[in-house]
């Protein structure tokens, strides 16, 4: 444990980290607050936790009654996407002006917005096929993914939202071009694609304005019986846009990178860090509420974000049911973006910015966003990682060093 936690601390909530993970009081504090409340019978803290709106982040919470969509947050669907690639044909100046380029104005300007949020609410990345206007090349890396069975939960009336499909979105998410480095389990690194000498694009998004949407349908109340099951059809939903955003924000980094095609991809997986899943704990079935955490079943592929200055690491899950299956999404913030901004405002220059410790270079529109998502703001990645190998919740897989990140 990186410090002592209260006496009254509830006996079935965990914190998973060591002694150079730091974690703020608020942030404890938010777990045992949630870990208290009925039908709440796990709460794990990840080592990336950290304050949020009411609800801490990089946790996960298992509950039999009571379901509180609360608990999933207003960036429902958020998640992250990798893609294995063995070479690419451009790098260097040549690609910073084929990324900006490619990542500038709408992804798909000649599909109509309201097909796009329809076709992807329903069929997820797949549905983008059955879409007019959308590219060959976009099609044919859809129709790769797999085929799911329809919703009966219908999207908001919003076209807008589907203007948003391929875009970033502010915050934490960015979308990277990277190296592989260190490979320490080539089995599981082939098996998704990744291999020494190669790259992979990283695509960190969410739902856009569906997660808001879903906040404002949901926001303080606790469901059971019909109100759960019209939710759970509405997150899937935006579950799925979310999963289609970050293949289309891949896709935009391929054509960047020279490699957008099937038979360039070497393999690739898709996590999602906000939503419910079910799983049986301690026995008994229950729902598992992920909040900025990554899914982590046995054998199954994963991803601890880095910041923009520092590797992300792709892990293998080893299904661990004290750590409900999960592990951290990211380094985890150690200062809140304001706190950063007024930190780092006079501390670096932009220009100084836009080159990285480890060599990536960083595009970006907005000056504060540069500064609120400085890697200075984010715990050491490394020492997260080590945390979640310590506690058995996964194990080390892959490095990816990123070349450029977009934070657009």
């Amino acid at each position: 444990m990186p410090q002592d936690l209260p006496t009254d601390w509830p006996a079935h909530a965990r914190v998973i980290g060591l002694d150079d993970v730091w974690m703020e009081g608020d942030a404890l504090r938010q777990l045992a607050g949630i870990a208290r409340e009925p039908g709440c019978v796990r709460a794990v803290g990840l080592p990336d936790l950290h304050p949020g709106p009411g609800v801490p982040i990089g946790a996960a919470f298992a509950f039999t009654r009571g379901l509180r969509p609360d608990l999933v947050g207003g960036d429902a669907g958020c998640g992250a996407r990798v893609v294995g690639v063995p070479r690419v044909r451009h790098r260097g100046d040549d690609l910073e002006r084929r990324v900006w380029e490619a990542t500038e104005g709408p992804a798909i300007p000649d599909a109509d917005p309201a097909a796009l949020l329809a076709a992807t609410w329903s069929g997820g990345a797949r549905g983008l096929g059955a879409v007019p206007g959308v590219p060959d090349s976009l099609v044919a890396l859809a129709e790769s993914e797999p085929a799911l069975a329809p919703l009966s939960a219908t999207p908001p009336d919003d076209p807008e939202l589907g203007a948003a499909l391929g875009t970033i979105g502010g915050g934490n998410h960015f979308l990277e071009a990277s190296r592989v480095g260190a490979v320490v389990d080539r089995e599981a690194a082939a098996a998704v694609g990744l291999r020494p000498g190669g790259f992979a694009v990283l695509a960190h998004s969410g739902s856009r304005g569906l997660g808001a949407w879903l906040k404002r349908r949901w926001s303080g109340q606790v469901l059971d019986g019909d109100a759960w099951r019209i939710y759970r059809q509405e997150l899937e939903g935006a579950v799925r846009f979310a999963q289609a955003n970050r293949l289309v924000l891949c896709w935009r980094m391929l054509g960047a990178l020279g490699v957008a095609r099937p038979a360039a991809i070497a393999g690739g997986f898709d996590v999602v860090h906000n939503t419910a899943d079910t799983l049986v704990v301690d026995g008994q079935d229950a729902w598992v509420f992920r909040k900025g955490s990554a899914p982590a079943g046995l054998g199954q592929a994963t991803v601890v974000l880095g910041s923009r200055g520092a590797p992300s690491h792709v892990m293998r899950g080893l299904g661990e049911p004290g750590c409900l299956c999960s592990v951290a999404h990211g380094a985890g913030r150690r200062y809140g973006r304001n706190d950063a901004v007024s930190r780092f405002k006079h501390r670096y220059t932009r220009a100084s910015m836009q080159r990285t410790a480890v060599g990536s270079r960083v595009l970006y529109d907005d000056n504060d966003l540069l500064y609120a998502e400085h890697p200075d703001a984010y715990k050491d990645v490394a020492s997260v990682v080590a945390a979640l190998v310590a506690a058995g919740a996964a194990a080390r897989v892959a490095e990816l060093t990123p070349m450029v990140t977009v934070k657009r």
